[in-house]
């Protein structure tokens, strides 16, 4: 397996976690309007899915929007005013070195939370490890990509004709 083919397959199973997520979350939620109407059920163990649900979405997210380079970002309109393309691609891989510090940052501490999480949740007793969980792995992904990121910029700015990589940001 190549190294396209690894971001593809993990840029699907983080989609699907994503999109997954926010589906289970507009059936429950919907649920919850439903029930407080029509009290038919009760949904006691509601928050504790919601809590693991919105975490995947905005972690698992994130990651996905890592990999494909679709998160937001403010250096677009700093770029733009840059004219050298050396300077261009040092910019790009400072702003990278910045976005890999807050990233390591929190990978370590996420994953420092995740190990010294103890607790359950009340009704159906899942680990909160596993609601954490989607913390340091997110966290990975994103400080895997940014250090390629970086490289992909460092070759750019040592080497301004051979345009390389999969940088979606365009001159």
């Amino acid at each position: 397996m190549n190294v396209r083919q690894i971001d593809r397959v993990l840029l699907y199973l983080l989609k699907g976690i994503t999109i997954t997520s926010l589906l289970s979350l507009t059936l429950l939620i919907s649920a919850n309007i439903f029930v407080r109407f029509f009290p038919v059920a009760s949904l006691h163990w509601f928050d504790e899915i919601i809590e693991l649900l919105y975490a995947y979405l905005v972690f698992y997210g994130a990651g996905a929007l890592w990999i494909s380079q679709e998160h937001f970002s403010v250096g677009d309109w700093v770029e733009k005013r840059i004219k050298n393309r050396r300077a261009k691609y040092g910019y790009r891989a400072m702003t990278e070195l910045l976005v890999v510090f807050f990233v390591v940052v929190f990978f370590y501490y996420s994953f420092k939370l995740t190990l010294l999480a103890q607790d359950v949740t009340n009704v159906f007793a899942i680990p909160k490890r596993i609601l954490y969980s989607c913390l340091p792995v997110s966290g990975a992904i994103m400080m895997l990509y940014s250090i390629r990121n970086i490289a992909v910029e460092f070759v750019k700015l040592v080497k301004p004709g051979q345009e390389r990589g999969n940088s979606s940001k365009s001159d």
